[in-house]
């Protein structure tokens, strides 16, 4: 969902019928079963390596029982897909289960577009609060409701090439990188595996992404034990001192020698990619490609520089779009898929992501696999997007943020400036009531 004030519950409606007729289907072929074994519709978003890892987690459960049968429709990544569920939602064509990134639920479970999962019924079947870290359960929440029951993690990383770093001298007795503990000694780090690059000491592409300028950034914000909070009809409540500290470190990385000044996402992809740089800035997503390039390398949490360990993450997790009349069979069986994939997403974490599932991240399976065990411990710091309607991965949000820093990375604006335009656009989409909830009832 955009911050647009124009994309309002009556767009929802509008579209709900043409959603019937034009929502870009992906199904897989059904395989031989009994005609007694319920289907279920499964909508998600996850394409490219995702999309195949995530086909193979629904295989497996189909093929291991047969009360159910999950059909997947794969629809675009972003604002189309929001789009399209909060329709079907709104229409009476919701699917039995969604995947939504859990920064996006605060915009939809307000006016019914999701319905709550029954908290006795996933315990019943092993899913509980004690089963996931204590952050990522609790993102879940909508006042005193569950409405999303995370798959994962997916959190910004810094990963390393080892022969590089080696050479630098910045690996420790294990063979893992260094961790500074201040914004100094990162910078004294950088510089060291600079002298040993054929590029930079460091690859971080932000051009033109206001995700990737936010996601280093509230890495180091929330990293000053802060957080930004976003009262409904009220005003942002940011230290402006943090975010200028912040914003003024992501300036001093882009030096054109530790960093490129001008590096859009794909650039440092290619650079860390080919073993011109010696550390990436990046998210677990990135883990498939650089195995694909036989890098010798690494990753890690990024580290703690500003006191408390914080690292931006988002979650994909599982909702239950709304339904007036959701079937009593069909809903089980969707608990009973979602406790399934959940108890069999091992295979999840080998495409990068952490499993939210405790009983599989705290395996001995997972702890063999590498590099995701040397950044697991990431999903007990995990710091989500301010909650707000207009907020989370995909989102205008970002793109927003994007604008109004873009400049100080770029060419050496002021970061005070910047992050007032910041905040006056955060107020500015706070006096806007949420287009699921224009009458404010959620709030009564």
């Amino acid at each position: 969902m955009t911050g647009s004030a124009e994309f309002s519950r009556r767009h929802f409606l509008s579209g709900a019928t043409a959603l019937a007729g034009t929502a870009l289907l992906a199904a897989c072929t059904p395989g031989a079963r009994a005609a007694d074994v319920r289907t279920l519709q499964f909508w998600h978003l996850l394409s490219g390596g995702d999309g195949v890892t995530m086909s193979g987690l629904i295989d497996t459960a189909n093929a291991a029982q047969n009360a159910y049968y999950v059909r997947p429709t794969v629809l675009s990544w972003g604002t189309p897909y929001y789009t399209k569920l909060a329709m079907a939602a709104t229409g009476g064509r919701a699917p039995d289960l969604a995947i939504m990134h859990a920064t996006r639920v605060a915009g939809y479970a307000p006016g019914g577009l999701l319905d709550p999962w029954d908290l006795d019924r996933l315990a019943e079947l092993g899913v509980e609060e004690s089963t996931f870290p204590a952050a990522i359960w609790e993102k879940g929440f909508q006042r005193d409701d569950l409405y999303s029951v995370a798959l994962d993690a997916h959190p910004f990383i810094l990963m390393y090439n080892t022969d590089i770093c080696g050479a630098a001298g910045a690996l420790d007795s294990d063979g893992q990188l260094m961790r500074p503990e201040s914004p100094e000694e990162f910078l004294e780090l950088c510089r060291a595996v600079t002298a040993e690059s054929e590029g930079h000491g460091l690859s971080y592409g932000y051009l033109g992404d206001g995700a990737q300028m936010w996601r280093l950034f509230y890495t180091l914000y929330t990293q000053h034990g802060l957080e930004i909070e976003l009262p409904e009809g009220g005003e942002a409540d940011m230290d402006e001192d943090a975010a200028v500290e912040s914003l003024t470190f992501m300036q001093q990385l882009l030096d054109d020698e530790i960093a490129a000044r001008e590096a859009d996402y794909a650039t440092a992809v290619a650079e860390f990619a080919t073993g011109r740089s010696g550390m990436f800035l990046t998210g677990v997503w990135e883990l498939r490609t650089m195995q694909g390039e036989g890098l010798p390398f690494d990753a890690m949490t990024i580290p703690t520089l500003y006191g408390t360990p914080a690292v931006y993450a988002d979650s994909h997790s599982f909702t239950l779009p709304h339904q007036s009349a959701p079937d009593p069979e069909a809903r089980d069986l969707t608990y009973q898929f979602v406790a399934d994939l959940l108890k069999g997403s091992l295979g999840w974490a080998e495409a990068g992501h952490i499993p939210a599932y405790l009983p599989v991240t705290e395996s001995p399976e997972y702890a063999e696999l590498m590099p995701q065990a040397h950044y697991a411990d990431a999903a007990q710091d995990v710091r989500y997007d301010p909650a707000a309607w207009f907020t989370g991965s995909g989102s205008q949000f970002q793109v927003d943020f994007g604008g109004a820093v873009q400049n100080v990375l770029l060419s050496g604006a002021d970061p005070a400036e910047a992050i007032a335009r910041f905040r006056a656009r955060m107020n500015q989409q706070l006096s806007i009531p949420n287009p699921a909830d224009p009458e404010g009832t959620w709030g009564a």
